[in-house]
C-alpha cells in the first residue's frame, strides 16, 4: 500500500488543503495591516467591488481548473496522451478568447456593477480576469495527472505577492493622492480615502496572479520533455479534432461555470441588496453602509470561509479522481472514496466551526485592529455564520461530486433553488426587522443550509450510496462539543493570566486542536488506515501508538 497511498486523493486533497489554508491564513494576516490603512470603509468598498468581481470571474474562467482536470483525466485514464495534450492547447484558446472578453466588459460595466464610489475599485480588477484564465488551465492540467503540489505553491506565491502588493498599493496610492495617511473629518474626506485605499488594494489581487502564472509557467517548461515523452508513446489511432474538442471544452465547462456562478452569486446579490437597496430604505449614509459591510464581508465571512478551503480542496482533488472511476466503470470503487472524502471534509468542518462559535470575538480581536463596539459586531456575525462552515463545506464537496459523476446540472439547480430562497429571506428580514446586518448572516447561513441539503439528496440519489453517520457526523460534533467547552474554559485562565487576549487566542487555539485530535481518537471516530492516509501519516501514526491513543482502533 506504500505507494498507492502516496499517490491517494486524499493526501493529494491533503496538500491542497494545507496550501489553501495557508493562503488563506495570509489573507488573514495581510488584512490587519490593510484594515488599519483603508479602515472600515475602503474594505467596504473593496469588498463590494470584489463580489462583482468575483461574478465575472466565475462566470469566465474561475472553474477552468475543475473542468480542465476532469476532461485531462478522462483521457489519461484511456491513455490517450495526444488528446489529453489537444484539450490543454484547446483550453489556453479558449481562456484566452473568454479572458479577453469578460476584461474588457468589468472594466467598460463597472458602473452598471456597483455604486459610482466603487466603480474604479472594480475597474482595477479587470486584468485579473484575463490573466486567470491561462494560471487556471496550467493548474488544472497538473490537477488531472494527480499532482496537487505545483498548485499548491502557486497558490501560496499568489497570496504573499496580493498580501504585499496590496498593502503597499493601498498606502502608496492614499499617500500620494490625498497628501497625508491621516483620516480626514469630513464624511466626503473619508469615502474619497477609502476608495484610493480600495484601488491599491485591487491592484494586488492581479500582482499576485500574475506572478503564480509565471511561477506555473516555469514549471510547465521544466516538465515539458515528460508531456512530450508521454505523446511519443501514445499509440492510439483516436485523434481528436480542434472542432470536437471544443465542443467538449464547451459543453464540460459551461455547467461548471453556470454552477458555480449560480452558488457564488448570493454574495453579489446580498451585496447589492445591503448596500444599495437597504440603504434607500433607511435613509442611510454610504459610510454607514460600507462601515458596516467591511465588518461582516471583509472580517466575519472572511473568518469564516477559511475552512472550506479544505473542502474546496476536497473537491478539486476528488473530480478528477472521480470522472477516471466513472470513465473505468468502478461505480463502488467511486462511492467509497466518495464516502470518505465526506467523513474527512466532516472531520476537520465540524471543529472549525465549533470553535468559531466558542472563540468569536478573540478571533477577530486577534486579525483585526477593531474598535470595541466593532469588535461587538464582528464576532456576532461570525457566530451567525459558524454553522454555515459545515453546510458550505458540505455542498461545496457533493457539487463536486455531481459533476464528477457527469451529473452537472444538479448543482445549477440547486443552488438557484437555494438562491432565491437566500433572495426573499434577506429582502425580508432587511426591509420588516431592525436586523440590519445580522440579517444578511442569518440569510447567507439559511442559502447554505438548502445547498447542503438539496446537493447530499441529489448525489445519494445519482449514485445510490448512504453516507455512514456515526464517524461522519456524531463523533466529530461530540469531539467539538469537549473541544470547545474546554478551549472556552481555556481562553479565560490564559487571559486573566497573560492580560493578552491574542495570545491567549493563539495558545487556546493550540489547545484545541490537541483536544479534538484526543477526543476524536478516544472515541474511535478515525481509524490507523485514515490517518496513514494523511501527509506524514505513517510518522504521525507511529507517535499516536507510542501515546497508546491508536490502541483498539480498526487497522
Amino acid at each position: 500500500m506504500g505507494s498507492s497511498r502516496k499517490n491517494n486523493f486524499v493526501m493529494q486533497a491533503s496538500i491542497l488543503a494545507i496550501a489553501g489554508i495557508v493562503s488563506r491564513i495570509i489573507g488573514l494576516l495581510y488584512r490587519g495591516p490593510l484594515h488599519a490603512v483603508i479602515g472600515d470603509v475602503g474594505l467596504g468598498f473593496y469588498q463590494s467591488a470584489y463580489a462583482f468581481y468575483t461574478i465575472i470571474l466565475l462566470i469566465s474562467s474561475y472553474s477552468i481548473p475543475s473542468a480542465i482536470s476532469k476532461i485531462i483525466a478522462q483521457k489519461l485514464a484511456l491513455k490517450e496522451y495526444k488528446n489529453a495534450h489537444r484539450l490543454f492547447r484547446g483550453a489556453m484558446l479558449y481562456v484566452m478568447a473568454i479572458g479577453a472578453l469578460f476584461s474588457v466588459v468589468l472594466y467598460l460595466g463597472a458602473e452598471i456593477f456597483v455604486e459610482k464610489d466603487a466603480i474604479w475599485v472594480l475597474r482595477a480588477f479587470a486584468p485579473t480576469i484575463f490573466l486567470y484564465g491561462i494560471l487556471g488551465v496550467l493548474r488544472g492540467y497538473f490537477q488531472a495527472h494527480g499532482s496537487m503540489i505545483q498548485t499548491s505553491v502557486s497558490q501560496i506565491v499568489e497570496q504573499i505577492v496580493n498580501a504585499v502588493v496590496s498593502i503597499g498599493g493601498a498606502y502608496l496610492l492614499i499617500k500620494h493622492l490625498m497628501g497625508t495617511m491621516t483620516i480626514p473629518e469630513d464624511e466626503a474626506g473619508k469615502v474619497q480615502r477609502g476608495i484610493f485605499g480600495a484601488v491599491g488594494s485591487a491592484l494586488g489581487t492581479g500582482a499576485g496572479v500574475l506572478v503564480a502564472l509565471l511561477f506555473m509557467l516555469v514549471i510547465y517548461g521544466l516538465n515539458r520533455n515528460f508531456f512530450r515523452k508521454r505523446r511519443r508513446q501514445d499509440m492510439s489511432l483516436n485523434e481528436d479534432s480542434y472542432m470536437e474538442i471544443f465542443k467538449v471544452i464547451t459543453f464540460t465547462v459551461v455547467p461548471f461555470i453556470l454552477s458555480t456562478a449560480v452558488y457564488n452569486l448570493s454574495g453579489s446579490i446580498n451585496t447589492k441588496i445591503y448596500t444599495g437597496i437597504y440603504k434607500e430604505w433607511k435613509r442611510l449614509s454610504a459610510l454607514e453602509v460600507q462601515t458596516a459591510w467591511g465588518i461582516f464581508s471583509g472580517q466575519a465571512l472572511t473568518i469564516a470561509n477559511i475552512p472550506i478551503a479544505f473542502a474546496s480542496a476536497m473537491s478539486a482533488a476528488m473530480i478528477p479522481s472521480i470522472s477516471a472511476l466513472i470513465v473505468a466503470e468502478k461505480v463502488e470503487e467511486a462511492k467509497r472514496k466518495i464516502a470518505m472524502a465526506t467523513r474527512v471534509t466532516m472531520v476537520v468542518a465540524i471543529p472549525c466551526a465549533v470553535g468559531m462559535l466558542f472563540l468569536a470575538e478573540p478571533l477577530i480581536y486577534l486579525l483585526f485592529q477593531d474598535t470595541a463596539e466593532s469588535l461587538v459586531v464582528a464576532g456576532k456575525l461570525l457566530g451567525v455564520l459558524t454553522p454555515s462552515v459545515i453546510f458550505y463545506a458540505l455542498s461545496t464537496l457533493n457539487s463536486a461530486i455531481l459533476q464528477g459523476i457527469n451529473q452537472m446540472k444538479k448543482p445549477i439547480y440547486n443552488a438557484a433553488i437555494a438562491l432565491v430562497a437566500q433572495t426573499i429571506c434577506v429582502g425580508l428580514l432587511l426591509r420588516y426587522t431592525t436586523l440590519g446586518i445580522y440579517g444578511v448572516a442569518i440569510a447567507n447561513t439559511v442559502y447554505s443550509g438548502i445547498m447542503a441539503w438539496m446537493n447530499q439528496h441529489a448525489t445519494k440519489r445519482a449514485i445510490g450510496y448512504r453516507q455512514e453517520l456515526l464517524k461522519t457526523f456524531a463523533i466529530p460534533l461530540c469531539a467539538s462539543g469537549i473541544m470547545g467547552i474546554v478551549v472556552l474554559g481555556g481562553f479565560k485562565v490564559l487571559q486573566f493570566g497573560l492580560r493578552s487576549m491574542r495570545i491567549a487566542t493563539i495558545l487556546a487555539v493550540c489547545l484545541g486542536i490537541v483536544v479534538y485530535g484526543m477526543a476524536l481518537l478516544l472515541l474511535k471516530g478515525v481509524s490507523e488506515e485514515e490517518i496513514l492516509q494523511m501527509p506524514k501519516g505513517e510518522q504521525l501514526a507511529r507517535f499516536l501508538k507510542r501515546l497508546k491513543l491508536l490502541k483498539g482502533l480498526s487497522h
